[in-house]
């Protein structure tokens, strides 16, 4: 049997690049000829211009809007915004009256509506709960079998409102990848199917609702607290407390009522019958689904259950605001230019040109022919980073800005770095007398676990970037990890196998000098010839001496403070020798 060697595998490796290039390449190419996707990358708002909106609250009864319910205003429509699938869109408040909503390009008409409706709370019964992925299909519940309701509804909590629609949704359902949310909100007479989205702790649940019961205008207030113990003592557990008006609170002794029999029934504590549940939804997503464990008199439920002092807030802010009856109305639309303009993009790619232009230098300097593979890594790093931005454009509405931009011109040098680390590592194993071939494999297991410790801090830091930040650092953020990605796909799959190549190529295995692997400028003694071939120097010693002063110099000057102390004390060992033997004779 043929035995595969480096060269067969690095070539095995480019093949598949290739192939992957490719794919990417057809994919973007069908989506254009399908009127869906385009070459170019999407622009953010600072580059090519959009829409600008200013639009006016509007407040049930005429009552003026405080900062805090306009902040919580703000809150909701760029969550609705995010949500839909617009990226780069900047949203503010102006004249402590008016929200602004800055978009690119031109915004759906689905997306008007949804920043402009008001945002709907309300509280509904839990009829049916479930794991948020969706069920196999050869696991779906056969159509012969599926719920029938058998007489009308008697109230919220009646399993008659599943019908054999409403539970295949519930199956097909994923909440671990939810659609982009309606416009048109639900009906609050009809049962609802909806998720409650995974948290840091919690994985995503999915709901079957009754109809709305209590609504969110019921709501007075709000707050958040730590819970008190059965004696008065304070836990380190928080609590959210709601307050009800009068309408609410006859409501809710009603529907906590009727839910405390099915806790009861259950078995109490030790029960799961998701029946004894309330809902509580805010546009038609459910942010919490506790369990009714006693009759609600006073309509000042408290909600406990492993909140930490944020998560607490979190909801508490939810209820005081989000049920707030609160829609807008466009007071003016009209389209703006880019924010940062043209002549701002063209300064900052020649940036990122001349950035360029000084790596390709520097690597035909330093590397001479080397540098053409970082030349060409480069290349292959950047079509790959071109198509990953357009394809992200089509299917994700990525849109590129200019802190983006700038993201891709950092990316330059890091990537370039990659490269150099496994370069000089070749090297150093060079110098120690190993041949081309051995020197790429050996050099490449060092230099990996270095290219991996330095992407993985790099993709650390973007990470964290990306969700502590807003606006447009997002963007850099964004940029700087996915290029770290694609340097990590160029280094394992196109620079190491390329030189596992060009190892058993005349050029760079005999050791050119324009090779980049001179030995003479390296500092290689003896001189190597080829795949681990030793040259002796045929020459006399003075000759040889005086040939390869400079490659000395060179050895010497790069010996690591370890090296040079081994040959500090060898050469004193040598010396004390040759001492000893002048005695003797």
């Amino acid at each position: 049997m043929a035995r595969t060697g480096p060269n067969n595998a690095g070539l095995r490796v480019l093949v598949w690049l290739g192939v992957v290039l490719a794919v990417l390449t057809a994919v973007l190419a069908g989506g254009t000829l399908a009127g869906q996707a385009s070459w170019a990358p999407k622009l953010a708002l600072d580059l090519e211009g959009g829409t600008q909106m200013i639009l006016a609250p509007k407040v049930e009864g005429g009552s003026d809007i405080n900062e805090e319910q306009l902040n919580q205003a703000v809150a909701i429509i760029r969550q609705r915004v995010d949500g839909s699938g617009v990226a780069e869109a900047e949203i503010s408040t102006q004249s402590g009256r008016n929200v602004v909503v800055s978009l690119p390009g031109t915004p759906t008409k689905e997306t008007r509506d949804l920043i402009q409706a008001s945002a709907d709370m309300n509280f509904r019964p839990v009829l049916l709960n479930g794991d948020g992925a969706p069920v196999p299909t050869e696991s779906l519940t056969p159509e012969d079998q599926l719920p029938k309701p058998t007489a009308e509804p008697a109230n919220g909590s009646d399993i008659n409102w599943i019908t054999a629609d409403i539970y295949r949704q519930f199956e097909t359902m994923d909440c671990n990848n939810p659609a982009p949310e309606s416009p048109e909100a639900s009906d609050p007479t009809k049962p609802l199917v909806t998720c409650e989205p995974a948290t840091a702790t919690t994985p995503a649940i999915k709901y079957i609702l009754g109809p709305v019961e209590v609504k969110g205008g019921n709501i007075v207030t709000s707050s958040f607290q730590l819970q008190q113990g059965a004696q008065g003592a304070v836990t380190n557990d928080w609590a959210v407390n709601i307050q009800f008006d009068a309408e609410g609170t006859a409501k809710f002794k009603s529907v906590t009522e009727r839910l405390n029999q099915f806790y009861v029934a259950a078995g109490g504590e030790t029960g799961n019958d998701p029946k004894a549940q309330f809902a509580i939804v805010l546009d038609d997503q459910v942010i919490s689904a506790p369990r009714s464990l006693a009759v609600i008199t006073d309509g000042r439920p408290q909600i406990t259950g492993g909140f930490t002092e944020q998560t607490a807030k979190v909801l508490s802010d939810q209820l005081r605001f989000g049920a707030l009856p609160i829609s807008f109305e466009i007071q003016s639309d009209q389209q703006i230019s880019a924010t940062l303009g043209g002549e701002q993009l063209r300064m900052g790619l020649l940036a990122g040109i001349i950035g360029l232009l000084l790596v390709v230098v520097y690597s035909l300097f330093q590397y001479r022919a080397l540098g053409l593979v970082t030349i060409a890594s480069l290349v292959v790093a950047g079509v790959l980073t071109y198509l990953a931005i357009a394809l992200l454009g089509w299917t994700e509405n990525y849109r590129l800005s200019l802190a983006g931009v700038a993201g891709l011109i950092v990316a330059i040098g890091q990537t370039a770095d990659s490269f150099i680390v496994y370069f000089e590592r070749i090297r150093d194993e060079l110098r120690e007398g190993r041949g081309l071939v051995s020197a790429v494999e050996n050099g490449w297991k060092r230099a990996k676990r270095t290219v991996l410790a330095s992407k993985a801090v790099n993709l650390l830091a973007a990470l964290v970037l990306y969700f502590v930040a807003v606006g447009n650092v997002r963007g850099f953020a964004f940029t700087l990890g996915l290029t770290a990605i694609a340097d990590l796909i160029v280094v394992f799959m196109f620079t190491h196998p390329t030189l596992q190549v060009l190892a058993r190529t005349k050029f760079f295995g005999e050791g050119h000098r324009l090779s980049g692997l001179d030995p003479k400028r390296l500092g290689v003694l003896p001189l190597y010839r080829g795949a681990g071939r030793l040259r002796t120097p045929e020459a006399k010693p003075s000759v040889v001496r005086a040939k390869n002063t400079g490659a000395v110099a060179e050895a010497e000057r790069r010996m690591t403070i370890a090296e040079r102390r081994l040959a500090e004390k060898q050469e004193q060992l040598t010396s004390s020798s040759k001492s000893a033997a002048k005695e003797n004779k």
